[in-house]
């Protein structure tokens, strides 16, 4: 038993979900909170993968579906859909940032060595996203690098609009 803790205490924790049947990994540190679907308000004149804004605890987050930001088809949501909220750094100024994806697996240790840089997965995934590729007992795992999924331009549309969101919050509250 005390063999099995030493084990998964050695390496980077990650929490693996899945998209469109492969299996990904984001590291563990950078996620703030899990939960299942809600509703999530719109937001017109943003980039289709930006599903637009809800509402966690009085605090605004945007949310990006990871499925349409890696050109995937959109797939309707179900029960095992799931959003994953990261701090992500824009501008010098830490924000939240909710991620959806279809399912979420387990958390898994993947020691730094096992971590293999690659140039190349798939078209559809820029290699910048990816900080490699691990093979684990359930399989290989590509892990992302949730701080490059988003482009500095894409980051501060999406801060702006949360903003925005927040500020009509208050404006509506203060009437």
């Amino acid at each position: 038993m005390e063999m099995t803790k030493r084990k998964l205490l050695n390496g980077a924790r990650f929490l693996s979900f899945t998209l469109d049947s492969e299996s990904y990994c984001i590291d563990i540190l950078k996620i703030k909170e899990l939960m299942g679907m809600t509703a999530i308000t719109p937001l017109p004149r943003t980039p289709a993968f930006i599903r637009g804004v809800i509402n966690l605890r009085g605090q605004i987050i945007p949310v990006i579906d990871l499925r349409l930001k890696f050109g995937l088809d959109f797939r309707a949501y179900t029960k095992r859909t799931c959003i994953i909220v990261v701090e992500v750094v824009s501008e010098g100024a830490s924000m939240l940032l909710g991620v959806v994806v279809d399912s979420i697996q387990d958390v898994v240790s993947i020691p730094e060595e096992k971590l293999s840089k690659i140039p190349y997965i798939n078209a559809r995934i820029k290699s910048e996203y990816i900080r490699g590729v691990a093979g684990t007992p359930e399989g290989m795992k590509i892990v992302l690098d949730v701080l490059k999924v988003l482009s500095e331009e894409e980051l501060a549309v999406v801060k702006n609009t949360a903003e925005v969101q927040t500020e009509t919050k208050e404006q509506q509250i203060t009437k």
